[in-house]
């Protein structure tokens, strides 16, 4: 059985934002800044995080993180997440799919879309330097 899975995040949890200590605390190692396959849409939960689904058409290539993290510690992550995120699947825009957070709709309800930005830093204006 294998001990670690890649996760892909497209908010708070990538690194320099405000959930990232909830990565770090579960094990998870950054491997990579990628992007989706283009059909995703993204939107911003009250300013405090993004919510992103998966659309049929519509969507776009969101910015993302991959990061490694153990199995084990993917269950503590998830509980530490916002009530109405969820691990899926995700399409990477290499066509390979990882698991990654996603959005139950009801979260989207009434909330600002900001797929036309592209991703989560796109909107907030947060990039990160190492």
């Amino acid at each position: 059985m294998n001990d670690t899975t890649l996760l892909a995040v497209n908010g708070t949890l990538m690194r320099g934002l405000g959930l990232n200590h909830n990565m770090l605390a579960a094990g998870g190692t950054f491997v990579r800044e990628d992007r989706t396959d283009a059909c995703y849409r993204i939107w911003s939960i009250g300013d405090r995080h993004p919510g992103m689904i998966r659309v049929k058409s519509g969507g776009v290539s969101v910015s993302l993180e991959v990061w490694r993290l153990p199995m084990a510690g993917l269950g503590g992550l998830l509980l530490s997440e916002p009530a109405g995120l969820s691990i899926g699947k995700v399409v990477l825009a290499d066509g390979s799919e990882v698991l990654g957070v996603l959005a139950e709709p009801w979260l989207l309800e009434g909330q600002t879309e900001i797929t036309d930005k592209g991703g989560w830093r796109e909107y907030t204006g947060h990039h990160f330097t190492p």
